[in-house]
Protein backbone atom coordinates (compact mmCIF):
# COMPACT_ATOMS: atom_id res chain seq x y z
CA UNK A 1 0.00 0.00 0.00
CA UNK A 2 1.61 3.51 -0.94
CA UNK A 3 1.07 5.98 1.73
CA UNK A 4 1.42 9.41 1.03
CA UNK A 5 4.03 12.18 2.50
CA UNK A 6 1.67 14.88 2.51
CA UNK A 7 -0.02 14.97 5.83
CA UNK A 8 2.30 12.73 7.73
CA UNK A 9 0.42 12.66 11.05
CA UNK A 10 -1.26 14.47 14.04
CA UNK A 11 1.18 17.69 15.07
CA UNK A 12 -1.23 19.41 17.45
CA UNK A 13 -4.86 20.07 17.53
CA UNK A 14 -5.57 23.57 18.85
CA UNK A 15 -8.49 24.86 20.53
CA UNK A 16 -9.42 28.09 21.89
CA UNK A 17 -10.44 29.29 25.65
CA UNK A 18 -11.45 32.36 27.10
CA UNK A 19 -10.26 30.91 30.44
CA UNK A 20 -7.02 28.99 30.06
CA UNK A 21 -6.37 28.63 33.85
CA UNK A 22 -9.91 26.96 33.70
CA UNK A 23 -9.40 24.97 30.70
CA UNK A 24 -5.91 23.84 31.58
CA UNK A 25 -7.29 22.63 35.06
CA UNK A 26 -10.55 21.03 33.53
CA UNK A 27 -8.39 19.26 30.61
CA UNK A 28 -5.84 18.00 33.58
CA UNK A 29 -8.80 16.37 35.27
CA UNK A 30 -10.11 14.48 32.45
CA UNK A 31 -6.31 13.56 31.07
CA UNK A 32 -4.99 12.67 34.11
CA UNK A 33 -2.14 14.34 33.41
CA UNK A 34 -1.23 18.32 33.74
CA UNK A 35 -0.17 20.53 30.96
CA UNK A 36 3.51 19.92 30.48
CA UNK A 37 4.21 23.23 28.79
CA UNK A 38 2.97 26.76 28.94
CA UNK A 39 3.63 30.01 27.15
CA UNK A 40 5.16 32.43 27.76
CA UNK A 41 6.92 30.41 30.77
CA UNK A 42 5.98 32.65 33.68
CA UNK A 43 3.18 35.28 34.19
CA UNK A 44 -0.69 34.58 32.77
CA UNK A 45 -0.10 32.08 29.18
CA UNK A 46 -1.06 32.65 26.03
CA UNK A 47 -0.83 28.96 25.03
CA UNK A 48 -0.57 25.52 27.15
CA UNK A 49 -0.46 22.07 25.70
CA UNK A 50 -0.60 18.60 26.93
CA UNK A 51 1.46 15.93 25.56
CA UNK A 52 -0.88 12.99 24.88
CA UNK A 53 -1.50 9.09 23.81
CA UNK A 54 0.85 6.49 22.14
CA UNK A 55 2.38 8.96 20.22
CA UNK A 56 3.10 11.92 22.64
CA UNK A 57 0.76 13.82 19.79
CA UNK A 58 -0.03 17.46 21.54
CA UNK A 59 -3.41 18.88 22.19
CA UNK A 60 -2.86 22.75 22.89
CA UNK A 61 -5.25 25.47 23.98
CA UNK A 62 -4.87 29.26 22.89
CA UNK A 63 -6.27 32.51 24.16
CA UNK A 64 -9.19 33.20 22.89
CA UNK A 65 -8.22 36.90 22.14
CA UNK A 66 -5.35 35.10 19.98
CA UNK A 67 -8.59 33.90 17.74
CA UNK A 68 -9.33 34.79 14.08
CA UNK A 69 -11.53 37.59 13.81
CA UNK A 70 -15.35 36.12 13.92
CA UNK A 71 -17.76 34.54 15.71
CA UNK A 72 -16.03 31.25 17.06
CA UNK A 73 -19.22 28.71 17.17
CA UNK A 74 -18.76 24.70 17.76
CA UNK A 75 -18.16 22.79 14.13
CA UNK A 76 -16.21 22.89 11.20
CA UNK A 77 -14.05 19.63 11.26
CA UNK A 78 -14.03 17.27 14.15
CA UNK A 79 -10.62 16.06 15.39
CA UNK A 80 -11.07 11.94 17.09
CA UNK A 81 -8.65 10.99 19.29
CA UNK A 82 -9.27 7.08 20.15
CA UNK A 83 -10.41 5.70 23.15
CA UNK A 84 -9.76 2.37 24.73
CA UNK A 85 -13.81 2.43 26.18
CA UNK A 86 -15.89 5.01 24.22
CA UNK A 87 -19.01 4.66 26.61
CA UNK A 88 -16.62 5.13 29.90
CA UNK A 89 -14.94 8.02 28.05
CA UNK A 90 -18.14 9.50 26.91
CA UNK A 91 -20.36 9.64 30.31
CA UNK A 92 -16.87 10.50 32.12
CA UNK A 93 -16.59 13.48 29.74
CA UNK A 94 -20.54 14.67 30.30
CA UNK A 95 -20.26 14.25 33.71
CA UNK A 96 -17.42 16.95 33.99
CA UNK A 97 -20.03 19.51 32.28
CA UNK A 98 -19.12 19.01 28.74
CA UNK A 99 -22.43 18.65 27.00
CA UNK A 100 -22.96 16.21 23.86
CA UNK A 101 -22.37 17.66 19.93
CA UNK A 102 -22.95 14.27 18.46
CA UNK A 103 -23.98 11.36 20.67
CA UNK A 104 -22.05 7.40 20.50
CA UNK A 105 -22.51 6.46 16.91
CA UNK A 106 -21.11 3.11 15.07
CA UNK A 107 -20.18 4.47 11.97
CA UNK A 108 -20.06 0.50 10.27
CA UNK A 109 -19.97 -3.19 10.94
CA UNK A 110 -15.93 -3.15 11.27
CA UNK A 111 -16.28 -1.63 15.11
CA UNK A 112 -15.52 1.69 14.30
CA UNK A 113 -17.53 4.51 16.57
CA UNK A 114 -17.76 8.36 17.61
CA UNK A 115 -19.16 10.56 19.56
CA UNK A 116 -18.32 13.90 19.91
CA UNK A 117 -18.77 17.07 22.59
CA UNK A 118 -19.00 20.66 23.61
CA UNK A 119 -16.10 21.29 26.42
CA UNK A 120 -17.07 24.09 28.85
CA UNK A 121 -15.15 26.26 26.78
CA UNK A 122 -17.11 25.55 22.81
CA UNK A 123 -14.65 23.34 21.73
CA UNK A 124 -16.08 19.96 20.06
CA UNK A 125 -13.49 17.27 21.44
CA UNK A 126 -14.10 14.27 18.98
CA UNK A 127 -13.52 10.70 20.33
CA UNK A 128 -13.64 7.30 18.57
CA UNK A 129 -13.43 3.82 18.96
CA UNK A 130 -11.35 3.38 15.88
CA UNK A 131 -10.16 -0.60 15.19
CA UNK A 132 -7.43 0.40 12.76
CA UNK A 133 -5.67 2.69 15.36
CA UNK A 134 -5.12 -0.53 17.61
CA UNK A 135 -3.86 -2.57 14.61
CA UNK A 136 -1.73 0.22 13.51
CA UNK A 137 0.05 0.30 16.74
CA UNK A 138 0.28 -3.38 17.11
CA UNK A 139 2.28 -3.49 14.11
CA UNK A 140 4.32 -0.59 14.72
CA UNK A 141 5.25 -2.26 17.90
CA UNK A 142 5.75 -5.51 16.51
CA UNK A 143 8.24 -4.26 13.54
CA UNK A 144 5.64 -5.27 10.95
CA UNK A 145 4.10 -2.03 10.26
CA UNK A 146 5.14 -1.67 6.29
CA UNK A 147 5.81 -4.87 5.70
Amino acid sequence: MKTSSTLRGLATSCFYADDLAAARAWYAEFLGVDAYFAFPRTGEPAYIEFRLGDYQHELGFIDSRYAPQGKREPGGAITYWHVDDIEATYARLLDLGATTFEPIMPRSDSGFITASVVDPFGNVLGIMYNPHYLDMLAAIQSGTAGA
